[in-house]
């Protein structure tokens, strides 16, 4: 019985990761290679995605954490603004965390309706250390197609999240996956 859990769980995760293979996978992106050999958001872009989060937030009167991740759920940049409610701050950072642990293949809104009771990936946030699954992670994507890094946004609705989280993203040269 045990088994027949796992490989259904097993089965379920692939369906999830399979139908939105939008994303480019090359060997750039781990085993085999080195650091200047694989595709990630740099400290460069990082900036222009925190400014661009920061400008967004500021033009809907939002005080938001804004959190830069590369593929591997580090943490390349971060900044809360003045007068941002602290737990904004880990909340930025589980919301990108959740994208990269997906490889860049969802915003962190997709994951809702799959982690309630009924979802095929319940609990999920209860994983990693503890994870975040309403809107406000995007993945960043260059030009290319290549899955570059995750930006997490938390402290207004989570309408005003997205709408930050989609203009820090796209402020890197990208397109939203």
């Amino acid at each position: 019985m045990r088994e027949f859990l796992f490989l259904s769980a097993l089965a379920s995760f692939h369906g999830l990761v399979s139908a939105h293979e939008t994303v480019n996978r090359t060997l750039t992106q781990g085993w085999g290679t080195v650091p200047s050999q694989r595709r990630y958001t740099n400290a460069a872009q990082s900036r222009a995605a925190i400014e661009a989060g920061v400008q967004q937030s500021m033009a809907i009167g939002v005080q938001n954490s804004i959190a830069v991740l590369d593929p591997s759920a580090q943490l390349v940049a971060f900044l809360r603004m003045d007068n941002g409610f602290l737990s904004s701050m880990d909340i930025s950072i589980k919301k990108a965390k959740i994208v990269s642990l997906f490889n860049g293949l969802y915003p962190s809104s997709v994951l809702h309706n799959r982690s309630e009771p009924d979802g095929d990936i319940y609990g999920i946030e209860q994983t990693n250390g503890g994870l975040v699954v309403f809107g406000g992670g995007q993945p960043i994507v260059d030009l290319e197609g290549y899955w570059i890094g995750s930006v997490g946004v938390s402290g207004g609705t989570n309408e005003q999240d997205v709408d930050v989280s989609i203009a820090a993203a796209g402020s890197v040269g990208s397109r939203s996956a």
